[in-house]
């Protein structure tokens, strides 16, 4: 008897514990927070560009007969056309945001200019014509770049070293006087500018850029115009260029 009323008081006092065992909450798993990871623009980049460019070819003169100055001055021939080619360059972003690196580009151009006109020479009898004209057959520049990154964002400004292939021709011709000249340079000037490039995603950006670029002078003629006449005429070669470009991250 003392063994049944035992064993209904344990019974008793399990029932309860059991009810609010069932009663809790199975475990869950806890939910995983993804972290998006933070865009970089440290590392190495190559692509491609096109871009429009133009300014004006200036040309200096003058005219001599011996060692007695007869004409001097500058003529401008407006310049225009298109350009593309490829960049690759590396950038290091600092903890601040700050993004330092270095480009190097070439480009394929057809930026050229001509014109045509006619020239009367004091102490000469006839008029002569002249048609002069210049092209840049290609470029490139060596620059460094220092923007601030916005995370995808990257506005930077960029300088350094511009050269380029310069092809400028003279024609001059008047009574019994018939001159053709060219000349074939590869020029080294400066560019700078700035520009604005934004990541798509971890590999692909896409940019957009501003530059200008110097040349510098040539000789595109030195020589005699008419017996006892002598002529110079350099070219100076300057241009704006604006351009897009895709390049991949590495």
């Amino acid at each position: 008897m003392k063994n049944v009323l035992l064993g209904a008081v344990l019974m008793s006092t399990a029932l309860p514990a059991v009810a609010v065992a069932a009663d809790m909450p199975y475990p869950t798993k806890a939910e995983v927070v993804v972290v998006e990871p933070v865009f970089s623009w440290t590392g190495f980049y190559i692509g491609a560009n096109v871009g429009f460019g133009g300014n004006e070819f200036e040309y200096p003169f003058s005219v001599n007969a011996g060692g007695l100055p007869l004409a001097n001055g500058s003529a401008s021939i407006d310049s225009s056309g298109f350009f593309g080619g490829g960049q690759i360059g590396y950038n290091y972003q600092f903890a601040n945001n700050v993004v330092l690196g270095v480009e190097a580009d070439f480009e394929w151009s057809g930026i050229d200019g001509k014109v045509d006109a006619g020239l009367n020479i004091p102490l000469l009898p006839a008029a002569f014509s002249a048609s002069a004209g210049s092209e840049v057959e290609w470029f490139g520049t060596i620059r460094a770049r220092l923007g601030y990154a916005f995370d995808h964002l990257l506005v930077y400004g960029t300088g350094g070293a511009a050269y380029g292939k310069v092809k400028s021709s003279i024609s001059v011709g008047g009574p019994g006087f018939l001159l053709n000249e060219s000349a074939d340079d590869t020029n080294w000037g400066w560019t700078a500018g700035a520009g604005f490039e934004y990541a798509i995603n971890n590999n692909w950006t896409l940019k957009t850029e501003y530059l200008y670029v110097d040349l510098g002078s040539v000789s595109a003629f030195n020589g005699l115009l008419a017996p006892g006449v002598f002529g110079n005429l350099d070219t100076e070669t300057t241009f704006h260029t604006a351009k897009v470009g895709l390049n991949y991250k590495f």
